[in-house]
């Protein structure tokens, strides 16, 4: 069973029946225990960085998540699910992240470009090397966006895929069985669904 994490925040249910039209069994739990001995976590979640960390730390769900990713299971993060993976965020001051990747969580800023912060809507993804979970999906296909900060890994190797707003951004990071995205799978669609059942099945094989 996959564990849908519900630390209070995010689009859990929009998650939950993404992954039901694909057929995949998933779980919303806030209990650590049904995270440890779920198959795969799922860490959805739109918001405050630091609103995510404390919820986690206050439900007790930092170390079930933290664990998952360690013993090696699956695990998909979506939007703040790929931002909490890091060091930290300037996000409200500096806050400390899960720290599963070093790296910086920063915030869109530009002088010139005339782009709107947050960055809301479809843009496209550049794949730059190919998960498990995208084997469906062509390079350059459209995904829905919507957050006002972005990942600065300093592993440039875990980097699956780019996205274009005024800079180049990292918008999906891969390595052995985590994967995270920028944009949000649950809300764009059919090619969405793509990569939902694409973990699902990531899941079943693993």
């Amino acid at each position: 069973m996959i564990a849908i994490v519900d630390y209070g925040m995010g689009n859990l249910r929009s998650v939950e029946k993404g992954f039901k039209k694909v057929n995949i069994d998933t779980i919303v739990t806030s209990d650590p225990k049904v995270i440890d001995n779920a198959s795969a976590v799922v860490l959805p979640g739109v918001g405050a960085f630091r609103d995510c960390i404390r919820n986690l730390t206050d439900l007790s769900l930092t170390e079930a998540v933290i664990g998952s990713i360690s013993k090696g299971k699956p695990y998909l993060g979506i939007c703040l699910g790929l931002q909490v993976l890091f060091s930290e965020s300037e996000e409200f001051g500096t806050c400390k992240g899960l720290d599963v990747f070093k790296g910086k969580v920063v915030r869109f800023k530009f002088d010139s470009f005339e782009g709107k912060v947050p960055h809301m809507g479809w843009n496209n993804v550049n794949i730059l090397k190919k998960p498990p979970i995208l084997q469906e999906v062509p390079d350059n296909s459209f995904f829905y966006f919507v957050h006002s900060f972005y990942v600065l890994p300093e592993d440039k190797g875990i980097i699956a895929a780019t996205t274009d707003y005024g800079l180049t951004f990292t918008s999906m990071v891969w390595k052995d069985n985590i994967f995270a995205t920028q944009f949000h799978p649950e809300k764009s669609q059919e090619l969405g669904l793509k990569i939902l059942k694409g973990f699902g099945d990531f899941v079943k094989k693993a």
